[in-house]
């Protein structure tokens, strides 16, 4: 065996465990464990490469032992184990999807879409969907050990019950109980939105080694929940809600409902029922990418 060869050899045992042959034991067995076939230095190559991409050989991950880089379509901003063999499924799609259609509607009523100027639309939404429906997913996130998922999707799932109470016409009368549409209820609601921004902010500092994807999401909705505090806060001459804020707020909420959308598509989207996979860009400095920038030319291509 040359030189070349014989440290491709090292190669591949380091990766997939010494080779074995006939000589290893009788009848081409190690201990009791089949032969296993060897690989030779180009089809070495070819695998790691095809590992990258999640196939291949060298692409096995035992889950049992390993953990999986950070990945939204999980709402996991870090290093986890998939929910796959456990008794629950993912619930990250289904608060995703809660959060990202009532953040949408919203949305919408801020920027002014076809003139409607009131958002009591968005109350049964928030109620059943964004509200009931994150929030159960919220605890499901509990159950399967993701504390980031059940922190973030209870915590929005709760704003938004308390921001369909603040709405609901003549149900809990908190806005008669400020004097009406005026001063002490626009300064009140800066003060609730802008408690949302600061929680959103360290949601967000948990996102800075995920994928990119995840981290806009949460990023767009800092900037909607920082716009949309302002606007009540810093009013118009006519002493309602500054609408140019108010409108820049509904665009990034915009952002921010089809980054949830996005999130959750690559939470439910596999070979199993997709013919794509969606593609996550993960940060240079995050586990992904470090293995990345270790990879060779070859194994890039």
């Amino acid at each position: 065996m040359s030189a070349t060869e014989a440290t491709h050899q090292q190669e591949l045992e380091k990766d997939v465990g010494p080779s074995h042959s006939p000589q290893n034991g009788s009848n081409g067995l190690n201990g009791g464990a089949p032969m296993q076939p060897q690989m030779s230095a180009e089809e070495h190559q070819v695998a790691r490469a095809a590992a990258r991409f999640g196939y291949g050989p060298l692409a096995h991950v035992n889950t049992m032992e390993a953990s999986l880089p950070p990945f939204g379509g999980e709402f996991q901003p870090g290093l986890y184990k998939s929910v796959e063999g456990r008794k629950f499924a993912n619930p990250a799609p289904l608060g995703l999807c809660a959060f990202a259609l009532t953040t949408f509607v919203l949305s919408a009523v801020n920027m002014g879409t076809l003139d409607i100027g009131s958002p009591n639309i968005v109350v049964g939404l928030a109620f059943g969907y964004g509200g009931l429906v994150q929030l159960l997913s919220g605890m499901w996130e509990m159950a399967v050990g993701n504390t980031f998922g059940a922190t973030a999707l209870s915590s929005y799932g709760g704003f938004w019950i308390a921001f369909a109470m603040i709405l609901t016409p003549g149900g809990f009368q908190i806005e008669s109980a400020l004097g009406g549409a005026g001063p002490k209820f626009y300064d009140s609601m800066g003060l609730f939105l802008m408690g949302w921004f600061i929680f959103t902010t360290i949601m967000l500092f948990c996102t800075l080694k995920s994928t990119v994807a995840f981290f806009l999401l949460f990023f767009t909705l800092d900037l909607t929940f920082l716009l949309l505090g302002i606007c009540y806060l810093h009013r118009g001459e006519d002493g309602h809600p500054n609408v140019p804020i108010q409108k820049a707020g509904g665009f990034f909420g915009f952002l921010a409902a089809f980054a949830a959308w996005y999130n959750a598509l690559a939470g439910i989207a596999d070979t199993s029922n997709s013919f794509f996979i969606i593609p996550v860009a993960h940060f240079p400095w995050s586990p992904t990418g470090r293995v990345r920038r270790g990879k060779t030319e070859r194994e890039l291509a």
